[in-house]
Formats: C-alpha cells, sequence, structure tokens
C-alpha cells in the first residue's frame, strides 16, 4: 500500500502533457523534484496549431536542450512575409541578443511528444491515457491536494496525491472550472482553423500572413476579422490556416470551415491548395488570450498555457507563451519547495500571477486594444493598405506584435516598445 502512494504521490502534478505542461514537468524535475505528468491521450497526437513557431518558442527549446537540428526533423524560417492592400512585404526576425534571428516548423503530433520526452528524461514521471476529473480538496482549506483520474484504456479509477498541482489542461481547463475559476469575458477569444495541402509551395522559408481575409462568396466581398496564414512544413506539405478573433458580429455568424475553403479557392491553382489535394479534414481550436482566466495561483493551483489564456493577442501566438509560463512557474515552485513554513511557501507561490503580470500585463494590455482596432474591417483594411508600404514601421510592427525585443540594450524600436509595455496596465 505505501508503494503505491509512493507511486501516486509525487511533490508536483502537473494536468496536461502540452507544451506548458511538458516544459513545467521538465523544469521542475531538473531541479531535483518529484514530478507526476498526466497526459489524458496517448502520443503520438494531433493539436490544432498553425505549427510555425518564432524566435521566441525557438529560444525556449534551446533553452531545454532539444535538438532543433533539420536531421532531427525541424525546418527552418527566416522571416514573416506579409501580404494586403495589394501589397506583399517579406521581413527577417530582427538581429537581437535575447532571441535567435529564426523561427522553425513542426508538426504537432510530434512537437508536443517530443517535450514530453524530454520532461521524462529529466525525471518526470508520465502517465499517459490519464483522463483527470475532479480535484481531491482539503475539507478545511479548500487547497487542492491531488486529483482523481480514470488511467488506461481499461479506465480503472486512480488518485493522485501532491501538495501543489499545476493546470496545463488547455483552453477548456476542466480542473480550473472544477476550482471555481471561469474565464473571464472581457477579453479576446479567437479561433483558429486549419488543414494541410500537398503544395509545391511546401519548402517555403519565410512564414506567411495574409492581413486581409475576404469573403467573396456573397453578392459583395466582405473584409473579416483576422488573418490568414500558410507555413510551408518542408515535408511536401502546406498548413493552411486562419485565426479569427471574436471582436465583431462575424465571429459567431460564420462557418469558418466554409470561409477557409472559400479562401483557398482564390489562391492560385498551382500552389495546390484544391480539394483534391488536402490532406487532413478541416479542424479548429479557440485561442484564449490575455489573461482570459485569473487568478494564476489560488488555493494550491497553478494555470500555464492556455489554461491561463497566455495566448497573445497580438498575433495568436501560445507556444512561446505555454512554454515560458511553465518555465515561470517551476521557478517559483521549486522556491516555494523550499520554504520552511507553509505561510512562507504561500508567500512564494502569491508570486507567481505577480511575475506574470510584470512580464506580459502591460503587453497584453496594448494587445487587447490592437484587438478592438482590428475588429474594424474599415480600420484593418486602412492599416493593410497603408502600413505596408512603409518598411520602417512594418519592422516596428513586426517587432510589436511577434514580442521580439532586446530587454536592455536594444534599438530605438525596442525602447519604445518597452517603454509602452512598461507604461500600460498590468490588467
Amino acid at each position: 500500500m505505501t508503494e503505491l502512494l509512493s507511486e501516486h504521490s509525487a511533490d508536483v502534478i502537473v494536468v496536461g502533457a502540452g507544451p506548458a505542461g511538458s516544459t513545467t514537468a521538465y523544469y521542475l524535475a531538473k531541479a531535483g523534484l518529484d514530478v507526476l505528468l498526466l497526459e489524458k491521450t496517448a502520443f503520438p497526437r494531433e493539436k490544432v496549431c498553425g505549427d510555425g513557431l518564432t524566435p521566441r518558442a525557438t529560444k525556449q527549446l534551446v533553452a531545454m536542450g532539444i535538438d532543433i537540428s533539420e536531421e532531427a526533423g525541424w525546418l527552418r524560417n527566416k522571416g514573416l512575409r506579409i501580404i494586403g492592400g495589394g501589397q506583399r512585404l517579406q521581413l527577417d526576425w530582427p538581429e537581437l541578443a535575447s532571441y535567435p534571428d529564426y523561427g522553425l516548423v513542426r508538426k504537432r503530433d510530434d512537437f508536443d511528444e517530443t517535450l514530453a520526452r524530454q520532461a521524462q528524461k529529466a525525471g518526470a514521471r508520465l502517465y499517459e491515457r490519464c483522463n483527470v476529473g475532479e480535484p481531491v480538496r482539503d475539507a478545511r482549506t479548500g487547497h487542492i491536494t491531488g486529483v482523481h483520474a480514470k488511467l488506461g484504456e481499461e479506465k480503472t479509477p486512480v488518485t493522485f496525491h501532491a501538495p501543489l498541482v499545476v493546470a496545463a489542461d488547455g483552453n477548456s481547463s476542466r480542473l480550473s472550472l472544477a476550482m471555481g475559476l471561469h474565464r473571464r469575458e472581457d477579453r479576446p477569444m479567437g479561433v483558429a482553423v486549419r488543414t494541410y495541402f500537398t503544395s509545391p509551395r511546401h519548402d517555403d522559408d519565410y512564414l506567411e500572413s495574409w492581413l486581409e481575409l475576404w469573403d467573396r462568396r456573397g453578392a459583395q466581398d466582405r473584409l473579416l476579422p483576422g488573418y490568414g496564414w500558410i507555413f510551408g512544413m518542408g515535408d511536401g506539405t502546406s498548413n493552411v490556416g486562419l485565426g479569427i478573433l471574436n471582436s465583431s458580429s462575424a465571429f459567431k455568424e460564420l462557418d469558418w470551415r466554409e470561409v477557409l475553403k472559400a479562401w483557398c479557392a482564390s489562391m492560385p491553382e498551382d500552389w495546390g491548395y484544391t480539394p483534391e489535394n488536402m490532406t487532413q479534414p478541416i479542424r479548429g481550436a479557440a485561442l484564449p488570450m490575455a489573461f482570459n482566466r485569473q487568478p494564476h495561483y489560488t488555493k494550491g493551483l497553478l494555470l500555464v498555457g492556455d489554461a491561463g489564456g497566455l495566448v497573445n493577442p497580438f498575433n495568436g501566438e501560445g507556444i512561446a507563451y505555454a512554454m515560458e509560463s511553465g518555465q515561470i512557474a517551476a521557478d517559483v515552485i521549486v522556491q516555494a519547495h523550499a520554504r520552511a513554513t507553509p505561510a512562507q511557501r504561500e508567500l512564494a507561490l502569491h508570486n507567481y500571477p505577480k511575475v506574470l503580470k510584470e512580464t506580459y500585463g502591460g503587453y497584453y494590455t496594448l494587445g487587447r486594444a490592437f484587438v478592438k482596432l482590428i475588429g474594424n474591417p474599415k480600420v484593418m483594411k486602412i492599416a493593410a493598405q497603408r502600413g505596408l508600404t512603409h518598411p520602417v514601421l512594418m519592422r516596428f510592427t513586426l517587432k510589436m506584435l511577434a514580442n521580439l525585443t532586446d530587454p536592455t540594450g536594444g534599438d530605438a524600436m525596442d525602447r519604445i516598445i518597452n517603454g509602452l509595455s512598461k507604461v500600460a496596465p498590468k490588467a
């Protein structure tokens, strides 16, 4: 019985082995803590994503010691090609001390597994096919002290115990909901829909972003809120998708799968984005943005990645922030674990939301204002038509949208962006 208890007990339980959960588990295990990493599916498994990683995410992979060579199946990209307003602008990723000058492309079906296996190598104990249900709570304090789960194909009931639990269970975050943490309606939400096509453009070394998303199926062409992307996968296919914001009336009334099909139909035929070249069905996923679930720490539960609404509202990027929040959470937990009394541990843990707000709060506030602006199709059209004719302005915009600046010793653009983020309210 004692053996079984130790097998199902740990210093920390991490629920969900996506980028946020696996990164958290990796850093906790590396610091010597006993970590259980619980994943409801079995690897490899698919996730809806653009599969394009900016230098910000690349930095996180390097920090985790992951082999990101071409031989290991990673495709590098040089920057972003932006298309809109009749203009086409190709921008290289900025030269910075803090981030590499290249991004990566990798399919999510084995990207997540790569991170989970790295966490395992560091010492985390991974349970696949482990479907977590209700939290175990201390009757007196309401603190979470573990989780009930169903394990394996037989769905064997199991209870795992730990004094701290990390919710890395994505946008819907059943664990957060069970602990009374609901989504904030005043924060932007996006939806991504994507599919794959066999295409001669598969080895494009720039990520491509279309700022104008036209719905041309009615009597009148209609500009929609959001953007389109085309990312070459290097394996004979392109990932083609749309990111749409909930900041307009079109968000709920349109079938976005149909919009994607219509958008693809407007592409040059020799690109191959036609129904017969589609290699997977169109799938969609929510993009929870700008801290849309708070607080990020309460009663023994920390929220990382999509569970805490960490997606960047400027560009819909989630992986970099999932991994960064995982590292921040792990740092805080390691420090709290070394404290002598429960009161001191709580004091350390309550620092986690403060660090998140200090790191992203002002920038996300700017992003929320940006989302409101581009929710207006007229603003989006003018921005695309006029902005793309100014390369200097667009370089600034790229740094702003991708959150790529040097915090110290950067250029004038970096100082402006960092200054704006500093003075914006950290909500």
